[in-house]
């Protein structure tokens, strides 16, 4: 006795020979338009490409390679470790963006060790897994940025490096950030200044610290840094309770992350210091979640969104061949100063 099953038979995988009967043109005119070719008219790109929208085409990966030695795959290495609030989200929605109409896909690798995504990108490297990549969080003389130079692989960082060899990279303007927050705080009457940043593992980390004791310096402040590894929430909002109790608490404090804002905010709270009222605080911002919870404190936003566009767009160009000393650049800080 035969045996069926219900439901409706398997969809029919949609090709190039698909699209080709449902448009009338040839399936080299077809690969050619979804491949990005400029050479066709507007209006029969537009026409090809709703008709693989509509029947769900996919490219076959696998042929691409063969033929091409091409994976379509742009690659994202993403430090997991980041504290910033929506940095992965935002940063994977940007990249998203930039690759729409485009023949490129994303894979991405969240790595929290660099050590760990010096095995990735040589993974990578070695099984030609993608095209180019992103890598997030670069420490001055990252070993994947050497790794990748050395293969002379496409790649482009979210962060400078020390490399004297140029290499792409779209990053924060961390200098302008740190002047202009230590010019509010000192602008406000604060004589006594803090900055309170991540741990000292990225390039970032020294271009804050090195401003903020050059700002001070100039502006003849009191400075005082607190390098906090820890990202534990509990632990810094117990942060915040002790600088709220410290006999040489500072007027002001500038943070480099949202989330250690917060806590810090909540921990100053706690003991009866009210943030801008009893102390002045600047915080850096990625998210809208700081504003809501504390909309009194300044901020000095980062868009991670339009960073993932524009490392996306520098990476493509790359892989056509631009020189690396043409790829890069940096994002100006927006102030958002509270009256």
């Amino acid at each position: 006795m035969s045996r069926t099953t219900g439901g409706p038979p398997p969809k029919k995988r949609a090709t190039l020979r698909t699209i080709s009967e449902l448009t009338g043109l040839s399936q080299s005119t077809i690969s050619l338009s979804l491949r990005g070719g400029t050479a066709l008219k507007e209006e029969t790109r537009k026409r090809i490409a709703e008709v693989a929208a509509s029947v769900g085409y996919v490219p076959d990966r696998a042929g691409v390679r063969l033929r091409t030695g091409k994976t379509n795959v742009l690659a994202l290495v993403l430090d997991g470790a980041e504290g910033s609030i929506d940095f992965a989200r935002n940063m994977i929605q940007g990249i998203g963006q930039a690759i729409q109409g485009t023949r490129y896909h994303m894979n991405v690798s969240p790595e929290f060790a660099h050590s760990h995504s010096v095995n990735t990108v040589r993974y990578i490297l070695e099984n030609r897994t993608a095209d180019g990549i992103i890598l997030t969080h670069t420490s001055a003389r990252d070993p994947r940025v050497q790794l990748l130079m050395d293969n002379d692989f496409p790649f482009v960082t979210h962060g400078r490096t020390e490399f004297f060899s140029p290499h792409p990279y779209h990053d924060f303007h961390a200098e302008q950030f740190i002047r202009q927050s230590v010019e509010r705080l000192a602008g406000q009457g604060c004589k006594s200044v803090m900055l309170i940043i991540g741990g000292d593992q990225t390039n970032n980390y020294h271009t804050i610290v090195t401003n903020f004791e050059r700002a001070a310096a100039r502006l003849k402040l009191e400075s005082q840094i607190i390098g906090s590894a820890d990202d534990n929430p509990i632990e810094l909002r117990k942060l915040g309770r002790e600088l709220a109790r410290s006999k040489n608490r500072p007027d002001g404090i500038i943070s480099d992350s949202e989330m250690r804002s917060i806590c810090l905010i909540s921990g100053l709270n706690d003991e009866g210091v009210r943030v801008p009222e009893d102390m002045q605080f600047i915080s850096k911002q990625t998210s809208t979640v700081l504003p809501a919870f504390f909309p009194a404190v300044d901020t000095v936003e980062e868009d991670i969104f339009s960073a993932g566009v524009e490392l996306t767009k520098l990476l493509l160009r790359r892989i056509a061949g631009e020189p690396a000393a043409a790829l890069q650049s940096l994002a100006e800080p927006k102030t958002n100063w509270k009256s």
